[in-house]
């Protein structure tokens, strides 16, 4: 069994609400956390849910191959490959912060066909299919998402994820000139600022240090709502390990005042 679009989304949905309800379950409960070789911080919530998640697949799509950040990418083949991250913005779940989700996506030849972001504490979910648009549902109401049309950085909000690792990758100077244009910036890290970016509440979104499985979902609602998400150089990405969303009417200029002298 390959799925049709359809039938894709049908799944994702009726399998992130089962995530959605053990993320719940492990924050109301307590969180078991431990520390990855990478000093990077992982809870039996992250483990629990990629677990579920590739065995859901596994019996519903045989044929699929999965990549997760717990335990292990797969190289697209077969009949396509999900691409998930069980708990983006772990480090947030761990000191009681609620802007977390759960990230998954399908690519097929390539492409991706399908995007989710569930944010069950924000009692959010985002996603979006290939050609289809994004939406955004919110308490149960689903509405049709879109970039924002504002084409001016002086009335631009700016997103952004960690300062220090930004100015690690000798993106300080250029992070300062493109907040120092733009009417407004924030610290919204992880997936957050992206979804901001895709449903028109910002206009652009940097970040750094990223993973396919932290910006293949993100990557397509961003898109099929209007919006661009590049590498530095503007070549649409969501490998990383940096990238910028916007809303594409203000792409080229924030990339300019980024890599600028």
């Amino acid at each position: 069994m390959s799925g049709d679009a359809g039938s894709l989304l049908r799944f994702a949905h009726e399998l992130l609400d089962e995530t959605d309800a053990i993320a719940l379950r492990h924050v109301a409960g307590g969180l078991t956390v431990s520390t990855k070789p990478d000093r990077t911080l992982v809870t039996q919530a992250d483990t629990e849910i990629e677990t579920h998640l590739r065995d859901r697949i596994a019996d519903t799509f045989p044929t699929h191959t999965v990549a997760g950040e717990e335990f292990g990418i797969a190289e697209d083949g077969g009949d396509g490959r999900w691409i998930m991250d069980p708990i983006d913005a772990t480090h947030n779940v761990v000191r009681g912060i609620e802007i977390f989700a759960t990230l998954l996506a399908f690519e097929r030849d390539g492409e991706l066909q399908i995007g989710f972001v569930s944010a069950p504490a924000m009692h959010r979910r985002w996603w979006a299919t290939r050609g289809g648009g994004a939406s955004l549902r919110v308490d149960g109401v689903e509405r049709s998402i879109h970039v924002s049309s504002i084409d001016a950085l002086a009335d631009a909000q700016i997103a952004f994820s960690t300062l220090r690792g930004l100015e690690d990758a000798g993106l300080g100077d250029g992070l300062r000139r493109l907040t120092g244009a733009a009417w407004r910036d924030r610290g919204f890290g992880d997936f957050w600022g992206h979804m901001l970016v895709a449903q028109g509440s910002a206009e652009a979104m940097l970040e750094y240090g990223v993973r396919p499985w932290d910006m293949a979902a993100p990557h397509l609602i961003v898109t099929e709502a209007g919006g661009r998400m590049t590498d530095l150089q503007g070549r649409p990405s969501w490998s990383g390990p940096q990238v910028v969303s916007s809303n594409g009417r203000l792409h080229e200029r924030v990339l300019e005042l980024l890599q600028s002298q």
